[in-house]
């Protein structure tokens, strides 16, 4: 194939379909400019469509080592699809749009993690759109080094792209396919020369790298954190090299000082109900408060606090339990609002207390939907000092690497109970869903020999984190 006359024909077609526009317009990066690629048409023009697969494929793909191919929504989904059967590589498509129903997926297609994916675009101005689809195929544990791209705009998306370590080819700049039009007639040496000098002239913003909060250290992360409860619970899980949380679903006093007595040395955080407790005392509290000094770790009461302000204020800090007084940190709905948050932001007042928002649920056919988490996440960052982190299944909720990742339903081996609680594997928690602490329950409390069972989540949770951070996932 004959690459240049190939390029060649392909601009001359461009322009013949009206695919490149001249006049004034804005780009998604919010940039004015004078010309404008309206890619969209191609899918009306087989040969159009047939001439582009083809020299992407000679020219970037054809010696390229890659298990899948993506095509950033919705322009070069067409290109992706040809290629993929041009090249017999899987296809993967990234949807704009999360569905809140069925599998809730953002990536459709079979994957493994640790698989490498090709991205496909139209055109780049600022690149922001392929890190888009970047950052959801990294989500799902692949990984994602190389894009094609039919345009370049130069404006500084191969830079931005670049700098977040994806390496772009592409089959023009805009100087060249202005130089193209220039050559043929097509347009005005004029125009052709305002249009490269626009270029010079106006670059798209500089897209920060993303910090991948999975992949920092807890001590770097203590250091990022707003929340005094945070930095307290990652220098902890730093200093006793564990992030396991025990939940104590117990009805006797007696019985849960014994058991933290024998796993208290094991654990970052215990997670307490009290009001299931058969036989409370203010005395409990006060060897609770003794164990977890003496063995550093933090109290969580998972209370779900989910009324009206006042009401959670009241329950916050009065009643029998005043739990405001004792337990370093809560979990809090955050249906109601955040009325919510000022109530217990007010209630604990000086005092260094935290708050675990739910976000997600492990149990199956749970009513949250992805609209409700995202609207949760970003109540939160109006309290960042309060904030601790948030009760969740997946790294992909929230990516402020100073709040904590809790994630409940965990065992060693994928199971799941008669109330529909479903159980994974230390492995999927923290190496695919992000989980930073995490809680087990029935699989320590209900073992013949808790310690024993303690030590070993204790270990292979560890071990999990230390190989997320190092990025050796296999």
């Amino acid at each position: 194939m004959d690459i240049n006359h190939k390029l060649e024909e392909l601009a001359l077609s461009l322009y013949r379909i009206d695919a490149i526009k001249f006049g004034d317009f804005m780009t998604k990066s919010g940039i004015k400019t004078p010309v404008y690629f309206d890619l969209r048409v191609i899918v009306s023009y087989p040969d159009v469509m047939e001439l582009i697969s083809d020299l992407l494929y000679h020219y970037a793909i054809k010696d390229s080592k890659y298990d899948h191919v993506c095509g950033v929504p919705y322009t070069a989904l067409p290109i992706a699809t040809l290629l993929s059967v041009k090249t017999k590589k899987s296809m993967l498509m990234r949807r704009k749009e999360t569905k809140s129903y069925g599998t809730k997926k953002a990536i459709e297609g079979h994957y493994k993690q640790g698989e490498t994916c090709l991205i496909i675009e139209d055109v780049i101005t600022s690149g922001s759109s392929v890190m888009e689809t970047v950052t959801d195929l990294k989500k799902e544990g692949l990984n994602v080094e190389n894009a094609v791209i039919i345009l370049d705009r130069e404006q500084g998306g191969r830079q931005n792209l670049e700098g977040n370590k994806v390496q772009i080819k592409s089959l023009f700049t805009m100087t060249e396919l202005i130089n193209i039009l220039v050559k043929n007639n097509k347009i005005s040496k004029q125009m052709g020369a305002d249009v490269i000098s626009y270029l010079k002239d106006v670059q798209a913003p500089v897209v920060v790298p993303e910090i991948d909060r999975a992949s920092l250290p807890y001590e770097k992360r203590a250091e990022l954190t707003s929340n005094l409860i945070a930095k307290q619970l990652f220098t902890i899980m730093a200093t006793k090299k564990t992030n396991l949380c025990i939940s104590v679903d117990l009805t006797s006093s007696t019985k849960i000082l014994d058991l933290l007595g024998k796993v208290g040395e094991h654990v970052c955080l215990v997670k307490t109900h009290i009001d299931i407790i058969e036989d409370y005392t203010d005395n409990f509290i006060v060897q609770l408060r003794q164990l977890a000094q003496k063995y550093n770790f933090l109290i969580l009461e998972d209370r779900k606090y989910a009324d009206i302000g006042n009401t959670v204020a009241l329950q916050y800090s009065k009643g029998l339990y005043k739990v405001g007084e004792w337990a370093d940190c809560v979990t809090v709905h955050s249906l109601p609002g955040e009325g919510i948050l000022k109530a217990v932001s007010g209630s604990a007042k000086d005092v260094n207390k935290g708050v675990f928002l739910l976000a997600e649920m492990s149990s199956e056919g749970n009513l949250i939907t992805p609209d409700y988490t995202e609207a949760t996440v970003k109540m939160a960052a109006k309290y960042p000092e309060l904030i601790t982190g948030f009760v969740c299944q997946n790294r992909t909720t929230f990516k402020d690497p100073g709040l904590i990742q809790l994630t409940p339903g965990v065992q060693l081996e994928s199971s799941k109970d008669e109330l529909g609680q479903v159980y994974n594997t230390p492995e999927k928690v923290v190496l695919e869903n992000g989980a930073d602490v995490i809680v087990v329950g029935r699989g320590i409390v209900a073992a013949k020999n808790p310690e024993l069972q303690a030590v070993v989540y204790k270990d292979t949770l560890w071990k999990c984190y230390i190989k997320r951070i190092s990025g050796k996932i296999e």
